[in-house]
């Protein structure tokens, strides 16, 4: 009874208005995991925007907790999400028990956009991105048929992995952005802004001391093309990046990296080949007191639209 219920209630979703059977290869749902779990190699990995709740609500049984400030930002840089060295990242995953042969499992309770910063380290230090899925829904999908633990989860064995030098096609320094957009104006490469609307016109001012954006950023929510846990259809997601052209070099900036990971997989789910993300974002260049700001609506305006 309980497996056809769950059958039932899965088709019913899938007939929704609007909803499309396309989505990206490395999502996996509740069945996937509950079938998986146990397997020696899989290694299910947690990322709660507020990291209490693996203890308070539950997590997964047998999840490792990831701390996502501590656990994916560099402790000892200004700002502290600037990304981790090689070195740091490849310690972290060894003490939650990361093998080079590992299928590692992500999930959030924050429409992934938690775990998107944990899928493009790894990507950005070259793990096998073949060996990393994502449940779509996350504790929510799990929730729905599966019980969460507060058992704390087993210590797990040292792991082994090893991570290869950062991919320098996967991130710009500000200096790549300031030399390429601001100064050169280069027509091949986009600029994006994945923050709320307000804070990319400076109405609110968050995570730095300046509000606005950087000149010529051109502003796409990357939270909009989620809802309830999950990511909106193909159709949907494509209509929100209408006008990102997908064969342009497009680096892209939140304020503390984790909307612009998220717009990083949804952009090349969408097809885009060359995105690259701006290593401390907004945190950093609003904290930089001589760095241009644009407030407004407009990508450029003042001085900046000559």
């Amino acid at each position: 009874m309980y497996i056809n219920i769950k059958y039932w209630f899965l088709c019913l979703l899938l007939v929704l208005p609007g909803m499309s059977l396309a989505e990206p290869s490395y999502f996996v749902n509740s069945d996937w995991l509950s079938e998986h779990i146990e397997d020696d190699n899989v290694l299910v990995l947690e990322v709660r925007y507020h990291p209490h709740r693996y203890f308070t609500v539950g997590h997964i049984p047998g999840a490792v907790q990831v701390q996502r400030f501590k656990d994916l930002g560099d402790n000892s840089a200004d700002p502290l999400m600037r990304f981790p060295s090689r070195e740091a990242f490849q310690n972290t995953l060894r003490q939650w028990g990361v093998n080079d042969n590992s299928t590692l499992v992500l999930y959030d309770d924050s429409n992934t956009a938690l775990v998107s910063r944990l899928y493009y380290l790894l990507e950005l230090y070259g793990f096998n991105m073949k060996q990393v899925k994502i449940l779509n829904g996350g504790t929510i999908e799990w929730s729905a048929f599966e019980e969460m633990t507060k058992e704390p989860s087993p210590v797990k064995t040292t792991g082994n992995v090893t991570l290869k030098a950062a991919n320098k096609n996967l991130f710009v320094e500000w200096t790549d952005v300031y030399t390429d957009v601001i100064s050169l104006r280069k027509p091949d490469v986009i600029l994006l802004d994945a923050r709320p609307h307000d804070m990319y016109t400076g109405k609110v001012i968050k995570h730095s001391i300046r509000g606005g954006h950087i000149p010529g950023a051109v502003n796409v929510v990357s939270l909009d093309g989620t809802s309830v846990q999950r990511w909106r259809t193909d159709k949907e997601l494509a209509e929100l990046y209408k006008s990102i052209p997908k064969d342009k070099t497009i680096y892209v900036y939140c304020h503390d990296g984790f909307r612009m990971s998220l717009a990083y997989i949804q952009l090349k789910f969408l097809g885009a080949k060359d995105v690259r993300l701006y290593n401390g974002g907004w945190s950093h260049w609003g904290n930089r007191l001589t760095l241009p700001v644009i407030e407004g609506e407009e990508a450029y305006s003042g001085e900046y639209e000559l």
